[in-house]
């Protein structure tokens, strides 16, 4: 795989965050599986860094529940999160209307 097509895929893989953040809250194993559900195969030391940025970027913003005697962070979307989405869909319905055939 060159560098190109990681670098947009992990950009596909962050607005998949953005989505799933925004229908309902989200944690990192939960992402890995939905994530590979879609073909990303993302560990780990790639995912938590991912939402880490988009958290620090204003996009997400998280809590940490107690479940089962187990803490887990639960990122949701943020107001910004939300605004980019919107601007990254209609981006990507203008690119896929010219990039793809038919």
């Amino acid at each position: 795989m060159t560098r190109m097509v990681r670098d947009v895929f992990l950009a596909f893989a962050r607005v998949h965050i953005l989505h799933h953040a925004a229908e309902e809250p989200v944690f990192g194993v939960g992402m890995m599986t939905e994530l590979a559900r879609h073909g990303y195969r993302l560990g780990p030391g790639t995912l938590y860094p991912l939402l880490h940025r988009l958290e620090d970027d204003g996009l997400l913003s998280s809590e940490t529940r107690l479940e089962a005697g187990k803490s887990r962070k639960y990122y949701v979307i943020t107001r910004k999160g939300a605004l980019a989405l919107k601007q990254i869909r209609l981006k990507l319905v203008e690119l896929a209307h010219e990039v793809t055939p038919g």
